[in-house]
């Protein structure tokens, strides 16, 4: 099988082309390196079956191109991180609505099933725990861009959800919750890396906020498990799939934890969220999904623990990982 991946000189992408290949599967990625890094695949490029292409899916004729020569397509292009949100405000609009716009459209005419990562964000401050792919919506203020990524994200599934109902394009979308492992870094806030970095430095932990707010963390070996048996079963096309631990920890403890298991001697503080991200930001407080959808589509439920993926990011980070 010949799959194309958009966006796969990112994290996730890298370790979903590793699993692809080691199926003897082919596999092109096609990435601007805007947020990816082709250090992330430089282990794969000796396989002749690996083929990576530097270049925007908004270039609606290199899309043609990748999309020509590929059998199925997983299309994980996107913006990453809040931090990234903030900061680029325009550019992460553009990239996330025009570039899944050009490659829903190239798949349409050619027929290609495609998986599109969506976001545990889409969610936004809804209070309904856990989250269910048929539960409301609530989004903040469109004058507060913090929720300028949920919205392009949402409006990403609801195009996708129209091609599925106009022409039966076998497509699947899934909501990724927060995604942890090897080679993530943690340029763009990413909160795991940015601690276990911080701990085996000896650095300061900062939390941002009182710490209370809760996350689930699911390693991405078990999601790349998740994102290929989504795509393949027939069953699952025209569905919004969560994906994402359930072993919810706060903040503040996630930072204890993290201290504890590397043995480090690091202190805590807490560190205000205008002062990260500026005046006015709004976070969710809890973030866990409900998985009950994907254990039956496919029957998958994650299988490495929160101690087995700091230990994981650990170990990475100690072989140099940048």
């Amino acid at each position: 099988m010949r799959y194309l991946i958009t966006g796969g000189c990112g994290f996730i992408g890298s370790h979903l082309s590793q699993s692809l290949l080691n199926d003897g599967h082919s596999v092109s990625v096609l990435d601007d390196l805007s947020t990816g890094s082709i250090h992330n695949v430089a282990h794969l490029e000796s396989n002749p079956g690996f083929k990576v292409m530097i270049g925007s899916v908004t270039d609606a004729e290199l899309v043609h191109e990748c999309v020509r020569d590929c059998d199925e397509v997983f299309h994980l292009a996107s913006a990453v991180g809040v931090k990234l949100i903030m900061e680029q405000p325009v550019q992460t609009i553009d990239t996330i609505v025009t570039g899944t716009q050009v490659v829903l459209s190239e798949v349409n005419r050619r027929r290609k099933p495609i998986l599109l990562t969506s976001t545990s964000e889409v969610y936004g401050k809804s209070t309904q725990v856990p989250f269910e792919e048929d539960g409301d919506r609530l989004a903040g203020p469109t004058t507060k861009h913090r929720w300028a990524y949920a919205c392009a994200k949402a409006l990403d599934e609801f195009l996708a959800m129209a091609y599925w109902k106009s022409s039966r394009l076998p497509v699947v979308v899934t909501r990724l919750f927060n995604t942890v492992g090897p080679r993530q870094t943690g340029q763009y806030g990413m909160v795991v890396p940015n601690f276990v970095r911080s701990a085996l430095e000896g650095r300061t932990l900062e939390i941002h906020g009182d710490g209370r707010q809760s996350r689930c963390f699911c390693h991405v070996t078990d999601v790349v498990r998740g994102l290929r048996g989504l795509l393949e079963t027939k069953e699952a096309h025209g569905q919004v799939v969560n994906l994402g631990a359930t072993e919810e920890i706060s903040i503040s403890d996630l930072a204890d934890k993290i201290i504890a298991e590397t043995g480090s001697s690091s202190e805590r503080v807490h560190v205000s969220y205008e002062s990260v991200y500026g005046e006015g930001f709004e976070d969710m407080q809890r973030r866990v999904p409900s998985i009950a959808k994907a254990g039956k589509l496919i029957g998958w439920e994650p299988e490495k623990s929160l101690t087995e993926i700091i230990q994981d990011v650990a170990a990475d980070l100690r072989d140099g990982s940048p």
